[in-house]
């Protein structure tokens, strides 16, 4: 996506949910995102209880129908945002979990989730996470290729159990997004390809020690339209009803997410609008019979954070200004992996000259930038929010140039909370060990 176009490009405030500005100056719910910054520190992730709450009650509302009998479950995706403290918010919610690790199933088990709330997806599941996870009993595996299929087997047979299984199709539809986060076309790593599919769950059904239980789709992320959902749900619903003809008949239908967000020039759909078509689709096709799974991430998390960093110099220069700020690559990857584009903004007003200038970090690598072009008012230690990072913000972030990881906070009307504490250099360096000195 170009930077160049996006000067003043914001989300508008109502897909902001949670925050605001009074008397130009940005909170979170009740609170000032200036005194955060000041009480917890530079760089650091805050999130909104309320926004998360709010995105969660928007899928919900079209999860049952009129009688309030539920048409579908919401799965969160947890690679979005792996902190327990947001994934114990949406189990309290009702949420299941989608997890593509045996690290976010580990986080999901920590927070006391049941376990046949768990669906383990990811194309290269190890030995050790199937036999984890068929030892404490997930809902389904959701499996992307034969030989996967041959080692839950394998490992299911050594247990004495049978594994729940689903395939997920690939079906070759383009998602019109990023083609770092397209997942569901042919040349996608992803996934069964469409026309194996039908010989791969006659496959799966001669496996002795597989339950096949459902079939599950995902076509990618950040999504700003319906209709390659529609593509793609009408193309696995063919496959339904094939498989049904041959005596496969499933149980459940995972649609996966992938929805997109204001980020500040993005239009998608709203998310009961969005979730309502997909499942009036369904409806209309005769398979409401169909327990539907739908695995939202960003959605539900993206809107509800923002990045707080302090401008640490301002550098003006002949064909450019540059804006240097505590926080980096290592804390924000998106800018700089897909040259995604945050909205940037001062959280208090000043007088300074408007200028525009590249956001850069500290990292001595010249990719490391948070936005290019931006106008802001600024001056050496001010606050700037990074808007919409509460997905695949601190998930990605790594401790590159020895940079610890940022603090993480939860806001909930007035009051904050810590849900991850700063790392320091100290515990960076304690997992590392010196060669013995020679005699």
């Amino acid at each position: 996506m170009s930077q160049a176009k996006h000067h003043n490009s914001l989300p508008a405030l109502q897909s902001l949910l949670g925050f605001s500005v009074r008397d130009d100056c940005w909170f979170i719910e009740a609170l000032p995102l200036a005194q955060l910054a000041a009480q917890f520190g530079t760089p650091l992730y805050v999130y909104s209880k309320r926004a998360l709450v709010a995105a969660f009650a928007a899928y919900e509302e079209a999860c049952f129908n009129a009688q309030g009998k539920r048409r579908a479950r919401i799965f969160f995706a947890v690679k979005a945002n792996s902190n327990l403290a947001v994934m114990n918010c949406f189990k309290e919610l009702g949420a299941g979990f989608d997890l593509v690790s045996g690290g976010e199933l580990e986080r999901a088990l920590a927070i006391g989730a049941d376990p046949a709330s768990l669906v383990f997806a990811g194309v290269g599941k190890s030995a050790a996470e199937i036999r984890l996870a068929l030892t404490v009993g997930v809902k389904c595996f959701n499996v992307e290729s034969v030989a996967e299929l041959e080692q839950i087997n394998q490992i299911a047979a050594e247990l004495s159990c049978r594994a729940p299984i689903s395939l997920r199709v690939n079906p070759d539809v383009d998602a019109q997004t990023h083609p770092y986060i397209s997942t569901g076309l042919k040349d996608n790593k992803f996934g069964i390809a469409y026309h194996e599919t039908l010989k791969t769950y006659r496959e799966a059904a001669l496996l002795s020690h597989l339950d096949i239980v459902g079939i599950d789709c995902h076509i990618g992320s950040q999504i700003t339209s319906t209709a390659p959902y529609l593509d793609a749900l009408d193309k696995v619903l063919d496959l339904v009803t094939q498989l049904k003809k041959e005596g496969i008949k499933l149980r459940h239908l995972d649609l996966g997410g992938g929805l997109g967000i204001d980020y500040g020039d993005e239009s998608s759909p709203a998310i009961t609008e969005f979730t309502n078509a997909l499942l009036d689709r369904i409806a209309e096709r005769g398979f409401a019979n169909l327990e539907i799974l739908l695995e939202p991430g960003r959605s539900l998390v993206g809107n509800a954070g923002v990045l707080l960093t302090r401008v640490e110099y301002i550098k003006l220069g002949a064909s450019k200004n540059f804006c240097i700020v505590d926080a980096a690559m290592n804390d924000l990857l998106r800018p700089a992996l897909y040259s995604a584009y945050h909205a940037i903004v001062a959280v208090q007003n000043n007088e300074a000259e408007t200028q525009i200038y590249d956001v850069v970090g500290p990292v001595c690598e010249s990719g490391d930038w948070l936005g290019k072009d931006r106008a802001l008012a600024i001056k050496a230690n001010d606050v700037l929010a990074i808007l919409s990072t509460g997905a695949y913000g601190f998930t990605m972030a790594s401790n590159y140039n020895t940079r610890p990881r940022a603090a993480e906070v939860m806001v909930d009307g007035n009051q904050a909370y810590i849900i991850r504490e700063r790392e320091t250099v100290a515990e960076l360096l304690s997992k590392e060990r010196l060669l013995p000195q020679k005699k």
